[in-house]
């Protein structure tokens, strides 16, 4: 059996709460879909906001939708200097302790008091692929990039869930020290096999 999985580089990007929907972009806005993600019932909004840190800048970063309970802003290490912030490595929603960020859209702004993160690796199973791949929602597994600038990633978070499609995310300095881009597979390892 192949260990094979589609790779998403994800680019910075940000989820808002539909407080901070309606603080940037007007009461009752509505995201409008640029382009389905490869999970399900996730997309990528033609809106976009610029991020405001001590040290810089960085206009155009894509929001992602829908709408989420708490605002979210996830960027690469790289990202970070530019910014002059020190986001943690971490999973989807552990923002406690995390630094803040101003966001800034076409009607307003919000100063985030915590929020930013830099996401930890990941892959999302559906119920039937972790089955088949042996691994369950919070495992930790290692992967392998192959070609010129082969790799292998650990401390991999798998998530697990009906609503899920196969897919690793990796992060831009990730994608880029791998030589990898949206498209390719990488190998999950498992230990024995």
């Amino acid at each position: 059996m192949e260990y094979k999985i589609p790779v998403g580089i994800s680019n910075r990007h940000v989820h808002l709460s539909p407080e901070h929907l309606e603080q940037l972009f007007g009461k009752g806005y509505e995201l409008t879909e640029l382009k389905p993600l490869s999970q399900p019932g996730q997309f990528a909004a033609q809106e976009t906001v610029t991020l405001v840190g001590p040290k810089g800048e960085i206009p155009k970063v894509r929001i992602l939708g829908p709408a989420r309970g708490h605002t979210q802003v996830e960027i690469s290490k790289t990202d970070s200097y530019k910014l002059g912030v020190n986001p943690p490595v971490r999973d989807s929603g552990d923002i406690e302790g995390t630094p803040g960020i101003k966001i800034i859209g076409p009607k307003g702004e919000v100063e985030l008091d915590k929020g930013v993160i830099i996401a930890s690796r990941h892959i999302h199973f559906h119920t039937s692929d972790a089955e088949k791949f042996g691994v369950k929602d919070g495992d930790r597994v290692r992967i392998r990039a192959g070609g010129e600038r082969a790799v292998i990633f650990e401390n991999v978070l798998c998530r697990v869930s009906d609503n899920y499609a196969l897919d690793c995310h990796l992060d831009t300095d990730e994608g880029n020290a791998a030589g990898l881009k949206t498209g390719d597979y990488v190998e999950l390892i498992l230990d024995g096999k």
